[in-house]
């Protein structure tokens, strides 16, 4: 925190961001008077505001707090989701205040701590949960930023000290360059971003740069596969230095070995479901080992594991129905969904209720969207969800919905899904997106309840 020292001040512009939000939270408890700004009230932006952060929802330069408005004390975080032509962007680089991006400021953060992170185009989030889970379980007093909200502690942000710091080390605006991490996994390498990246070797290339800031390779952990990593590999059901072997579902949980370097850890419990969530609990897994933790103790903690929020969340669970919700929102998220949901729910009929995010990565993997929703039995497509995106001419949820293969398909809007569902064969509704997709989750909920 010495970086910090002559700031008394922090102003977030896009505080309601889920990494943002982690770090507002740990200014504010370490002293410093915190506020910011975002552009819709959510549940986070809630919470905050009743932990004492103040949250403002227009972008014009009056709402900020006088307090706020001295240039040698107060330090301004963004998020690269936030446009420069923002009036709050605009006003503090007018007045020559210290602007700084939330993944400059994270590894600022971490500089000089023992610093676990978790990279990949998908799994980093649940990972990264996992690990903070097993390291807080076995005593360790650990600082974590998680890149979603923890079941198990109902936050995104752990404080129990500082013996070591875990972080979602984000890709995106290549973000992850910023940490220096202590240990390092890279969970998948797929193309993504390729708004930023432009093509899928510039960010295997700008991963293969994050690598290389791992000292020493035997504290780098990747995927079995992946090409031009020097480190331990990870597989399920594979060759690899830590081998998931012996896989069973015994009462809708996995039971499990993992096979190490040094020792065959048998009998783990886990609940998640998904071969992939396998993945990122042996590589939590493998990383709390290597941090010094014992193998027995570290491997007896994931039968307690929660969840993350949005990542397979079981909403309603009974004879009847069955609501899920996730936050795939790229074709490899999507497959993986399908093979949890066919693995656990075995000879159900499946509809699958997707909200595309983004228009570039809906153009860059049109052909693989149709794929991988072309395995559901039943497919309901909402609009493209623009965030921080104009609209791209031809580019539509009308054209994927051509591309699927599915018979029983259909465009809608969130006002139609209730009814949509109430009329549907299928006993496993399944909801995907990085979207707003998730408000609706209650309504759907309490229609299969009958309640609505």
């Amino acid at each position: 925190m010495k970086a910090f020292n002559n700031i008394t001040h922090i102003y977030f512009i896009g505080i309601g961001g889920i990494g943002m939000s982690a770090l507002a939270r740990f200014f504010k408890l370490n002293g410093k008077v915190v506020a910011g700004y975002d552009k819709l009230e959510t549940e986070i932006t809630q919470k905050l505001q009743q932990e004492g952060i103040a949250v403002y929802f227009s972008n014009q330069s009056q709402e900020i707090p006088v307090s706020f408005q001295d240039n040698k004390k107060t330090l301004v975080v963004y998020t690269p989701a936030v446009s420069r032509e923002n009036p709050l962007f605009q006003f503090f680089n007018q007045k020559n205040f210290l602007i700084k991006k939330r993944a400059e400021v994270l590894g600022m953060i971490t500089s000089g701590i023992p610093t676990l992170a978790v990279a990949g185009t998908h799994g980093k989030t649940t990972t990264t949960a996992i690990l903070a889970h097993i390291l807080k379980q076995c005593g360790v007093k650990l600082t974590a930023f998680l890149g979603g909200i923890s079941e198990n502690y109902q936050t995104n942000f752990i404080a129990d000290g500082n013996e070591v710091i875990v972080v979602e080390a984000d890709e995106f605006d290549r973000s992850f360059l910023h940490l220096t991490p202590s240990i390092a996994a890279i969970t998948s390498m797929d193309a993504d971003h390729l708004d930023i990246y432009k093509d899928e070797k510039t960010l295997q290339e700008t991963f293969h740069a994050f690598a290389a800031k791992i000292a020493n390779e035997n504290h780098l952990f990747y995927k079995a596969g992946l090409q031009n990593i020097d480190g331990k590999t990870i597989g399920v059901e594979e060759r690899a230095d830590y081998a998931v072997k012996n896989i069973q579902v015994k009462n809708g949980r996995y039971n499990f070995n993992l096979e190490t370097p040094k020792k065959l850890i048998e009998n783990i419990v886990f609940s998640l479901p998904g071969r992939h969530n396998l993945f990122n609990a042996a590589t939590a897994l493998a990383m709390a080992i290597k941090f010094g933790l014992d193998e027995d103790k570290a491997g007896e903690t994931l039968a307690s594991f929660k969840g993350v929020d949005r990542r397979f969340t079981y909403h309603l669970r009974n004879e009847n129905h069955v609501l899920i919700e996730d936050y795939a929102h790229h074709p490899t998220e999507i497959n993986s969904v399908y093979q949890a949901v066919a693995e656990m729910h075995p000879h159900q009929e499946v509809l699958a209720i997707f909200q595309p995010h983004l228009f570039s990565r809906t153009k860059d993997f049109m052909n693989e969207f149709a794929a991988s929703l072309s395995k559901f039995n039943k497919v309901v497509l909402l609009d493209i969800y623009p965030a921080r995106e104009e609209a791209i001419p031809e580019v539509t949820s009308e054209v994927l919905l051509s591309l699927i293969s599915t018979e029983d398909k259909r465009l809608a809007q969130k006002s139609d899904l209730s009814e949509i569902v109430k009329k549907s064969s299928a006993k496993i509704i399944v909801m995907m997106g990085a979207g707003d997709i998730g408000v609706e989750v209650e309504s759907i909920k309490k229609v299969l309840q009958n309640e609505a």
